[in-house]
């Protein structure tokens, strides 16, 4: 099994689509192994997008995440960031193909609804980032109806 990090922006929050998104990910068979809801400091925000900070957007990005609570979450299964990426559409909503979540709820590319970890080096390096007390584990008894 492998693990993602996905995040609910605060445009997300506050336009009440938590619910939606998680649901659209139980319906796809992932199993959800950490979630917290909370208001991102700036150090933390910075940190988390080191990799763009020598963009132009970088500070407006920063600014945005810290705008309001996020909603943090670990996902598990087979091939699972393949899986949450394609559930997720692409950066710029108007790329994002209808039934996506960007596809079908987000409208700028500064507004964008989701974040998902796009390796499985930056999911793990992200899931100790926001989960360092770790996730919970329990046997989930969906998996042989979802997997051979």
């Amino acid at each position: 099994m492998e693990f993602t990090f996905v995040m609910i922006k605060p445009d997300g929050v506050q336009r009440g689509l938590i619910g939606e998104v998680i649901g659209r990910f139980e319906k796809k068979g992932l199993v959800l192994r950490g979630l917290k809801v909370i208001n991102v400091e700036r150090s933390f925000a910075e940190t988390h997008y080191a990799d763009l900070s020598a963009k132009r957007f970088f500070n407006d990005l920063v600014d945005y995440i810290i705008s309001g609570p996020v909603v943090a979450m670990v996902w598990e299964g087979r091939g699972v960031i393949a899986t949450a990426r394609n559930l997720i559409g692409a950066t710029n909503p108007a790329e994002s193909a209808p039934g996506t979540i960007r596809g079908d709820y987000a409208v700028h590319i500064s507004r964008n609804v989701i974040h998902g970890s796009d390796t499985v080096e930056n999911a793990r390096k992200e899931i100790a980032m926001w989960f360092p007390e770790g996730t919970i584990t329990w046997n989930s008894c969906i998996d042989p109806w979802i997997y051979e």
